[in-house]
């Protein structure tokens, strides 16, 4: 069961990783106007950017189209009006997942908004580690009124509830640009990494090698900074690992109420937000169904790697 979870979680983050390989409108590689171009499909050339896939199509003397040969905001031409939003299985269909209700390939728009999702998670628990390290450590290894003034910090930020708070921060910023809303979600989930590295700041600075090092000279930085974190990890990763899939849950509410990434930009809440306003009618539930499976078996994959590094702890 972990190693399927651990192959999963690997497939959707080198499949994230490579999306401009996967699906893109542009090939891997093609022959246009005796020049040849190498992967374009990454490099997105300028002199190519008046052309759309159908011209490059058909004015190429050759070409290696991607897997997916969609851009994830790809949208159907006049001429294609009758082929928008066909079901996964409908004849003829080229789109392997089916599309919405504007032509976009659902399948190439799961595979970009997987890069962004998870680019989200993964940046937004490393901010939330590192400040919550920091301030953690510092209250616990000094104490008296440092320790007094942070934990009442930490306090103050968890009576806040998650949700609530980012609605407010959000809208007073109004902004949906990808980095403010990384660093707001990062700058808001780190009281519960700074309770963790506190409570095991406590535990290790009565340990002989701390005094050791504080016997020899050290300067208070440097024992934390050297000594004191890196051996209070294993309880923050394993919270780490678990607050990834929360964040994942948490970006799709925020996206639910229009405050996730802004569209066309494909992240997972973005499309399971306009799924919802087609679900009913005219009925499209594949557009619904696989960004929640996806969002489901990653959420599930990563607490299942959560839990197998909670016991391995444990067990220690």
């Amino acid at each position: 069961m972990n190693r399927l979870a651990v192959g999963l979680l690997s497939l959707f983050f080198l499949s994230a990783a490579g999306a401009d390989l996967l699906a893109s409108d542009y090939p891997l590689a093609m022959r246009l106007d005796d020049q040849v171009y190498l992967f374009p499909c990454v490099t997105r050339p300028t002199s190519l950017r008046l052309h759309s896939r159908q011209t490059l199509h058909q004015q190429a003397a050759w070409l290696i189209a991607t897997p997916i040969p969609f851009g994830p905001n790809e949208t159907a031409t006049d001429a294609d009006l009758e082929q928008r939003a066909p079901p996964p299985w409908a004849p003829d269909s080229t789109h392997w997942l089916g599309s919405d209700e504007l032509g976009r390939d659902v399948l190439a728009r799961l595979i970009h908004g997987a890069r962004v999702s998870l680019f989200i998670a993964l940046v937004t628990v490393l901010i939330a580690v590192g400040v919550g390290l920091i301030i953690g450590a510092s209250a616990g290894y000094f104490g008296g009124v440092i320790d007094l003034v942070l934990s009442r910090v930490i306090e103050v930020m968890t009576t806040f509830p998650t949700v609530f708070f980012l609605i407010a921060l959000l809208s007073v910023l109004r902004t949906q640009s990808l980095w403010p809303l990384v660093l707001v979600l990062g700058l808001t989930r780190w009281p519960d990494v700074a309770r963790l590295a506190r409570a095991e700041t406590l535990r290790l600075k009565t340990l002989d090698f701390v005094l050791a090092a504080r016997a020899m000279g050290a300067s208070a930085p440097r024992i934390v900074g050297r000594h004191i974190i890196p051996n209070a990890l294993g309880p923050v990763i394993v919270a780490a690992t678990f607050a990834v899939g929360s964040t994942l849950l948490l970006e799709t509410a925020l996206s639910f109420l229009g405050l996730g990434v802004a569209p066309p930009t494909a992240s997972w809440g973005e499309l399971l937000t306009e799924a919802h306003r087609t679900l009913i009618s005219p009925g499209a539930w594949w557009l619904a169904v696989f960004p929640g499976l996806a969002l489901a078996v990653v959420v599930l994959c990563v607490n299942r790697v959560g839990e197998s590094l909670q016991h391995s702890l444990t067990r220690r």
